[in-house]
């Protein structure tokens, strides 16, 4: 089994993924069908994946096969054991199987218009890597931005929207335009200080609390849930936790804000643990998904509850 964690982080404390490429497109690709459901059928044709996702201060991955991946606007729920990812159908520019002529290793990726990688699956089985070699290629075998869709998609109604809402606001932009407009909000949220993130992560593994937890890369994102198994922080500050069936690894000194925001959800207000990058991105989001029981929300509300103001 492949070592989980991030490479050595930068200076400034942002995390080295994908590489040293960070992102970046990198190796010789053949472009398959990027438009859904197309590219979800594609995704889940493959039986063991290591599928990553997020940048330079946050990353999850996860090995595995997919679960059918979802669009935003569609409903969501985390299928334990199964690789969760949800994509914005309009900003996912291409898609490609890349071989790094360096390794040799073989991986589905999906691109944004500016050539990022929103989500990598790396291939680790030999039956992955043969079925990713017949898959068909995308229409005139070129790299094509999906066509737009027939109608104008509404921007999600996060200012009075549910838990789903303010999801699927930061998969379109990375919330940017959600944050710079905070004050309509009319749900409760307020700062909290960042550097509680590692004692939040040891309480809930700790105490055997499960948590949800959701890592933002450019147009997709990619969750878990499940009870804490592991937690770490290193000396330079990336802080590490083993959730379910998934790896997290944050580069805390690369988070610029923290918020605590309350929304609707199966139990009702729910509380998120949000953090930001410099650029006022949302990187990732520790939160309760779907129905994980009374006592379960109602231990983790008491908790958010307590984390002190920044």
């Amino acid at each position: 089994m492949a070592d989980h964690r991030a490479g050595p982080p930068h200076a400034d404390g942002r995390l080295c993924v994908f590489g040293e490429h960070c992102g970046r497109r990198s190796g010789t690709g053949r472009p398959i069908d990027a438009r859904m459901p197309e590219l979800g059928r594609c995704l889940t044709l493959f039986q063991y994946v290591q599928a990553v996702t997020g940048g330079p201060v946050a990353r999850i991955d996860q090995a595995g096969s997919y679960a059918v991946p979802s669009l935003r606007g569609e409903a969501f729920s985390v299928l334990p054991g199964s690789i969760t990812l949800r994509v914005d159908g309009d900003a996912v520019a291409s898609a490609s199987v890349v071989r790094d002529e360096r390794t040799g290793s073989v991986a589905v990726q999906l691109f944004d218009a500016a050539g990022r990688i929103a989500h990598q699956g790396l291939l680790l089985s030999e039956g992955d890597r043969l079925l990713a070699g017949l898959t068909g290629p995308a229409a005139g075998g070129a790299v094509t931005a999906a066509p737009p869709p027939t109608a104008p998609v509404r921007p999600p109604a996060w200012e009075d929207g549910d838990q789903l809402a303010q999801l699927d606001a930061i998969l379109v932009d990375g919330g940017v335009a959600r944050r710079e407009a905070f004050d309509r909000y009319p749900g409760e949220h307020r700062k909290i200080d960042a550097a509680v993130l590692p004692s939040v992560l040891e309480h809930v593994r700790s105490a055997g609390l499960p948590i949800g937890v959701a890592v933002f890369g450019p147009a997709a994102m990619q969750a878990c849930a499940g009870r804490v198994h592991i937690t770490d922080q290193t000396v330079g500050g990336q802080v590490f936790a083993a959730v379910a069936d998934s790896s997290v690894v944050i580069g805390l000194p690369a988070v610029r804000a923290c918020h605590l925001v309350r929304s609707t959800a199966a139990h009702g207000p729910t509380s998120a643990i949000e953090l930001d990058d410099e650029d006022g991105r949302c990187v990732a989001v520790i939160t309760q998904f779907g129905i994980v029981g009374e006592r379960v929300h109602t231990d983790w509300e008491r908790l958010a509850a307590s984390l002190p103001d920044a």
